[in-house]
């Protein structure tokens, strides 16, 4: 095959271009156990087309993947997804959403590195999947907040009973958001990065 062509091989697309401003670019992981929402909230919030790895769930999955809550969903995330946010004109986001079934938890070492910090998505019909998903990032001094995903019947809970259920401190924010908004997701990232550049006042973040 002939690549001599200057036009033989399609450059990005101009959407796709970071803008001429960016300046610094800062690596997220979207994490949570299966079906929280990872996938919708890196989609709804990228700038460019976001990148999928989803294939369609077999009877391989059935008694492997608990799919409590997400008895409707037909793909699941194998590999990661990916997107990109300017947050301003000199400052650009790149996300990555983890996959959720515990069978392709060791791809997460690859996602966290040189993440600087990561959004816990929750969903509260099922709290207990945010555990090992949280003792993970706190094993490996991943910085996080965690996002409490809006699903039509997830039980509503006070903040401090939340915070008590997932054994978090004071300092780590809880939001609401809904994932499938985006400016919701945006204001969620925005926490994020709050929380990040307060840890890095106080010398914490390294």
């Amino acid at each position: 095959m002939d690549f001599k062509g200057s036009d033989t091989i399609p450059g990005p697309r101009r959407e796709d271009q970071l803008p001429h401003t960016a300046q610094a670019a800062v690596k997220i992981v979207i994490v949570g156990g299966f079906g929280v929402g990872k996938t919708t909230m890196v989609g709804s919030v990228s700038e460019i087309r976001p990148l999928t790895t989803e294939e369609t769930m077999t009877q391989a999955g059935i008694g492997v993947d608990d799919n409590y809550g997400s008895e409707t969903k037909t793909a699941t995330t194998v590999a990661m997804d990916f997107g990109r946010i300017s947050i301003t004109d000199q400052l650009v986001l790149y996300l990555f959403g983890t996959p959720g079934q515990q069978r392709f938890w060791f791809l997460w070492n690859g996602l966290f590195e040189g993440a600087l910090g990561a959004v816990v998505l929750v969903d509260t019909r099922r709290l207990e999947v945010s555990f090992d998903v949280i003792g993970r990032l706190e094993e490996r001094g991943v910085p996080f907040i965690v996002a409490i995903n809006s699903f039509p019947d997830g039980p509503r809970y006070p903040i401090a009973d939340l915070r008590g259920a997932l054994d978090l401190s004071e300092e780590i924010p809880i939001v609401e958001c809904d994932a499938r908004r985006r400016a919701s997701s945006r204001d969620t990232l925005m926490t994020l990065m709050r929380f990040l550049h307060s840890l890095a006042l106080t010398g914490q973040l390294t």
